[in-house]
């Protein structure tokens, strides 16, 4: 385990002085909110008569509405039910927000953060890295896959014309994610519009989202968007997703008013959010999230 950790602390530090040199300003939200973000598929765990965040998301996108620039954030965030390999209850996200920026721009964002990870604990070679004995080149190719293409070249057909949830969610973890290249990493990017809650449209092809999610080596590591700012389309999304929760019988989280709010002061703003634990155990070459971490839940 002291490895891990010495590698985790390195990590750290790194992608805070990464931020820190680029102007960023680093800030703390609450982790007891009184509304998570509303997703058909995400659960969060109770904490008195309020939730613990599933995500900074909302609170960081207030303070970008209030004026600051580029915000990061590292911390916990909680998701009730998730255990397994790749998933905890309780994890660390890294987010970070941009004014006047989209999607585009937060993968320049990311490109750079991995090759200055790379470099910090790696040195002149490290952007060759292995993970479970597959050779990954980090730099300098990326391969980028639209949903559209991923679906019709893998699992037969296509989820932007023909939107159907329950076999968009099967055949992307049974068909598409197990086909993705992993010598490279991967940019699935364009998802269909109703698989992106919070992102904003593509002005040529509205039945598209501006979001994309980075697979390296096999791992699901990070999940950006062009930022929704309209608050009519954004209460219309929220209360799709609160029938979709009602109708499987979950628990049903009020909309955050504070947030619709500010929404209005939104201006044009790209987004992400990073599995720091995942970064972690690819780094590392670990296995399981159990590999990375101090303490398993519970503990």
């Amino acid at each position: 385990m002291k490895p891990a950790l010495e590698l985790r602390s390195r990590l750290l530090h790194a992608t805070r002085t990464f931020f820190h040199d680029r102007g960023f300003l680093e800030v703390e939200t609450p982790v007891r909110v009184r509304a998570p973000a509303i997703e058909a598929h995400i659960d969060a765990e109770p904490s008195g008569a309020h939730w613990l965040r599933t995500s900074p998301e909302l609170h960081m996108k207030r303070l970008l509405a209030a004026g600051l620039e580029n915000v990061f954030q590292l911390g916990p965030c909680f998701r009730r039910g998730e255990r397994g390999d790749r998933h905890h209850p309780e994890y660390t996200m890294l987010e970070w927000y941009r004014a006047r920026a989209d999607y585009s721009d937060m993968l320049a964002d990311t490109k750079a953060l991995l090759a200055h990870l790379a470099r910090a604990i790696g040195g002149t070679d490290a952007h060759r890295i292995s993970y479970r004995n597959q050779p990954i080149e980090l730099l300098p190719r990326w391969e980028r896959i639209t949903v559209r293409e991923a679906f019709l070249r893998w699992a037969g057909w296509d989820p932007v014309a023909h939107w159907d949830e329950e076999r968009f969610n099967l055949d992307l973890a049974e068909k598409v994610e197990p086909a993705l290249p992993r010598d490279v990493p991967v940019v699935l990017t364009d998802y269909p519009a109703p698989a992106a809650a919070l992102a904003r449209r593509k002005p040529e092809d509205p039945a598209v989202a501006e979001r994309w999610e980075l697979y390296i080596g096999g791992l699901e590591l990070a999940n950006a968007y062009s930022e929704l700012t309209d608050p009519a389309e954004q209460r219309v999304r929220f209360e799709e997703a609160i029938r979709a929760r009602r109708a499987r019988g979950k628990e049903v989280y009020p909309i955050d008013e504070a947030f619709m709010a500010a929404l209005e002061r939104l201006p044009p703003s790209g987004g992400i959010a990073l599995g720091f634990d995942r970064l972690v155990m690819l780094f590392a070459d670990a296995p399981t999230l159990d590999e990375v971490m101090a303490f398993r839940e519970g503990e």
